[in-house]
């Protein structure tokens, strides 16, 4: 997994062409990059921008780990770049870049679809939103503390038991972990 699965966290904005160059195998025929920006709305609030925290060690290892598991399930002739922000961001700003090559289109958009989920469900990235009042929030949802996933195969029917958008806000310290 060395030279096929690169992981990063930063505080550096995330140049997405320097990301795109030299990723995949010639051999490669599809090529699929996903890219969270910052929005300006939120449950019909003013976003003015983000803060994001992480464990760094431990997203990383988290990163990887959920990597291998995609290795697992569909097969090591893939490669996978994942670069996540950490600190203030404004509206636009990249917030999370995934690029996934495979042979073929099919599975570069299951695994990249997979990955962006479990990043989102696993890793101890906290996210607080500034609001245009003002004030600011951690918002809820990261499931790191608070659902098993199970097994690879039952990922998706996970999805429909996580925590609703609509429940109170935590920061990690406090108990609960942030959707990212």
């Amino acid at each position: 997994m060395a030279d096929t699965i690169r992981v990063r966290i930063t505080d550096q904005p995330i140049d997405s062409a320097a990301l795109l160059r030299g990723h995949g195998a010639s051999h490669h025929g599809a090529l699929v990059s996903f890219f969270g920006v910052v929005r300006d709305t939120n449950l019909g609030r003013t976003v003015t921008g983000i803060e994001y925290d992480a464990f760094v060690p431990l997203a990383e290892q988290t990163f990887r780990a959920f990597c291998a598991e995609a290795q697992a399930n569909w097969g090591e002739d893939m490669h996978v770049t994942i670069v996540h922000r950490i600190g203030s961001l404004g509206i636009g700003d990249i917030s999370v870049a995934l690029l996934v090559s495979t042979r073929h289109r099919a599975e570069a958009y299951e695994i990249s679809r997979y990955i962006i989920e479990e990043l989102k469900h696993r890793s101890p990235i906290w996210k607080k939103e500034h609001y245009s009042d003002g004030s600011s929030d951690w918002v809820q949802g990261h499931a790191l503390c608070q659902h098993d996933h199970g097994s690879i195969m039952g990922w998706r029917e996970a999805q429909a038991g996580h925590a609703s958008a609509d429940e109170p806000d935590h920061h990690p310290s406090r108990g609960t972990g942030v959707r990212v």
